[in-house]
């Protein structure tokens, strides 16, 4: 069994021309208020709900006639504001639903308009630009996984360069008297190589010359 949606029924104060205009845009669309407000809040996204104008709650000299039905006071006139009984899932508010009701009659009248493309309505330039803001993404993601890789496996530069296998698995960030696999330590290099290369944002000569003669000599020592 699905997930049993608890409703409530809220009372929405508005202005009698509003509820007036919603309850007449909800009997020609042969569906009840709640409706209307259901359709916008799960089509249109929430920022763009809260950023319409609220209609507000009614003028103070705005006010509806009621016969009351129950109580002491029973069949007796009230005057009350305006109002609608919205009955939706729990968790709105008052000025939302609002708002989704003023929208609603914006769609209804043309004001707004709701566009829904499919994949072959997108322009194939569209397409270009969203692949290249993913590419940028991307490699940016990957300079900054990276850049953590190389934070720890930091070395400071051998004042006397390269010169045992001791040497070369401390500037690939080795562990002394490790038994690294090729596939290990060409990636290792690579991964270094390609933020200390000169012509990166953090590169250096001196390291970049100390990766080269690292994998030099374990190259020469058959790893």
């Amino acid at each position: 069994m699905g997930n049993v949606i608890n409703k409530h029924s809220y009372t929405v104060p508005c202005a009698s021309r509003f509820r007036d205009e919603v309850t007449a845009l909800a009997e020609a669309k042969s569906c009840n208020v709640a409706d209307l407000a259901r359709s916008v809040v799960l089509v249109l996204p929430q920022s763009v709900i809260q950023t319409y104008p609220d209609p507000g709650e009614p003028a103070r000299d705005d006010r509806e006639t009621v016969i009351l039905k129950s109580g002491r006071s029973k069949g007796k006139p009230w005057r009350r504001k305006p109002r609608l009984q919205v009955r939706m899932a729990q968790g709105y508010t008052i000025e939302i639903i609002r708002k989704a009701l003023s929208l609603a009659l914006a769609i209804e009248r043309g004001h707004m308009q709701i566009g829904v493309r499919s994949q072959d309505d997108i322009s194939e330039a569209e397409m270009e630009q969203d692949a290249q803001h993913a590419l940028l993404r991307d490699t940016h993601d990957e300079m900054e996984r990276l850049r953590g890789v190389v934070q720890a496996l930091y070395f400071e530069p051998l004042t006397d360069g390269v010169k045992t296998r001791e040497h070369a698995l401390y500037v690939l960030g080795f562990p002394p008297g490790s038994i690294p696999d090729v596939g290990t330590v060409r990636l290792r290099f690579r991964r270094l190589a390609t933020v200390y290369h000169p012509d990166g944002k953090d590169g250096s000569h001196q390291r970049m010359s100390q990766l080269n003669a690292a994998m030099e000599l374990l190259r020469r020592g058959g790893l």
